[in-house]
């Protein structure tokens, strides 16, 4: 009877020592048990200076585009140098001629642009007045 109370104390020692286990499984949704945080390295030297934020801004780029299947046909360039913007673009009309736009764009002025149309719709053809009897087919 004594070996069974000395080994019924070892074992409630060793299950009081072990401290609780909990569920196994998914924990929920609460905050982690860490202890200690991740220590990141620096990866890049920051930069010092990226320049002057003030400079005055300048480009420029043009493009065109010639379909004779679908019968598009435009152009436009443009360029800029500071605070002053010009530039141009063409394109065909579905009446045939070419509409011309030049620009240019300032603080002092403001947007003005000058329009041009080159070439000449063709006339408007004569036309046939229809009896709406004789078109629907009513009689």
């Amino acid at each position: 009877m004594l070996s069974v109370q000395v080994v019924g104390l070892f074992v409630l020692c060793a299950v009081v020592d072990s401290g609780y286990i909990g569920r196994a499984g998914r924990r929920g949704y609460g905050i982690a048990d860490i202890e200690s945080y991740p220590e990141y390295n620096q990866v890049a030297v920051p930069v010092t200076s990226a320049g002057s934020y003030n400079s005055p801004p300048k480009y420029q780029y043009d493009y065109s585009v010639s379909d004779p299947h679908t019968g598009d046909h435009k152009a436009q360039w443009e360029t800029r140098d500071g605070d002053v913007v010009r530039g141009a673009y063409s394109l065909a009309e579905p009446d045939g001629s070419t509409r011309i736009v030049e620009y240019t764009a300032d603080k002092i002025h403001g947007f003005r642009a000058v329009v041009r149309k080159i070439g000449f719709a063709p006339s408007p053809q004569g036309y046939k007045e229809l009896n709406s009897v004789d078109y629907f087919g009513f009689h």
